[in-house]
């Protein structure tokens, strides 16, 4: 059974229903979760801590959960997020299967739109920036319902454009993501980092530039994980097209798995270890798994945050 069949993915065009039944799933599987104490009510509640007033404990759900939280007021969060997503036309990958399968670019759209649920649950104020060889879409985080449907309607046409032959420039748009956002916030990235890897150095220089600015990053390296790391792809004649370039090559799967697998699996490699010295936080985000790690990793990034 598919992580999606979980959902109607026919509609994809009511992103603010699909991603609330996401963040709804995920709360539920949380309450059932062996680590319920782990700040189940993370949105808007907090542990009781023994001594203070019992006047703001939520009691239905401590009749639900046996502990005790606290309501959290707007004072108490005032973290600022900034959600950045490639839309560079690798993203479109794999082929989009109407009410069945979702490409890379739809994935982290809806992986978005459900972290800023949470985010809005938690009062917390949040921005989109999305861009290819240049930023194309760049927000202040703010937390007002206005301002949460002005980015679904951006991440919905984002869904609705087709359009391929966007070439990847991360380096440049990450610098320049970095000189845009003042304040200290959390980054969060959705991107198959398949920019220029003959430049893989000025890429990480770029996710340096963003730790130097004091901002806590996530890096959500999404891929479909069987096909673009695995190689995972019956031995006959296949036509490769490279989605930036248009690009063709006609061979077996066989002639190339294993050279292929080493390449990607160097670069992989390579990525995590520069994420891990720049402490930026990664995360391999495979689309076939789906959104609950993304949410889950937040999570416990934001509670050490707290």
């Amino acid at each position: 059974m598919s992580f999606f069949d979980n959902y109607d993915l026919k509609q994809l065009n009511n992103l603010e229903l699909l991603a609330k039944q996401v963040v709804e799933g995920f709360i539920i599987g949380m309450h059932k979760s062996p680590f319920h104490g782990f700040s189940v009510e993370f949105a808007e509640h907090r542990l009781y801590n023994p001594g203070e007033s019992t006047k703001n404990i939520d009691w239905k759900v401590y009749g639900r959960t046996d502990k005790m939280f606290v309501k959290k007021y707007e004072e108490e969060t005032n973290l600022r997020c900034q959600l950045v997503i490639d839309t560079s036309s690798s993203m479109y990958f794999p082929e989009f299967e109407a009410g069945k399968q979702l490409n890379k670019l739809q994935f982290s759209a809806l992986a978005s739109a459900s972290l800023m649920n949470l985010l809005r649950k938690q009062r917390d104020a949040f921005g989109l920036s999305l861009f290819e060889e240049k930023i194309k879409t760049h927000t202040k985080a703010k937390s007002s319902t206005t301002h949460y449907r002005l980015l679904l309607s951006y991440l919905d046409k984002l869904i609705e454009d087709r359009s391929l032959d966007k070439k990847t420039s991360a380096t440049a748009a990450l610098h320049e993501i970095a000189d845009n956002i003042h304040k200290r916030s959390m980054v969060i990235i959705f991107s198959d980092m398949f920019d220029n890897q003959t430049k893989e150095d000025d890429l990480f220089s770029a996710l340096q530039h963003l730790k130097h600015n004091k901002h806590e990053v996530i890096l959500f390296h999404v891929i479909d994980k069987s096909k673009e790391l695995e190689f995972d792809y019956k031995n006959r004649p296949y036509l490769f097209i490279d989605m930036e370039t248009g690009e063709k090559i006609k061979l077996q799967s066989d002639q190339v798995r294993e050279q292929y697998q080493n390449k990607v699996k160097s670069y992989q490699e390579k990525l995590k270890m520069k994420c891990l010295q720049y402490k930026v936080d990664y995360f391999e985000a495979d689309i076939q798994k789906g959104f609950y790690p993304i949410l889950q990793s937040y999570m416990v990034k934001r509670n050490k945050m707290n």
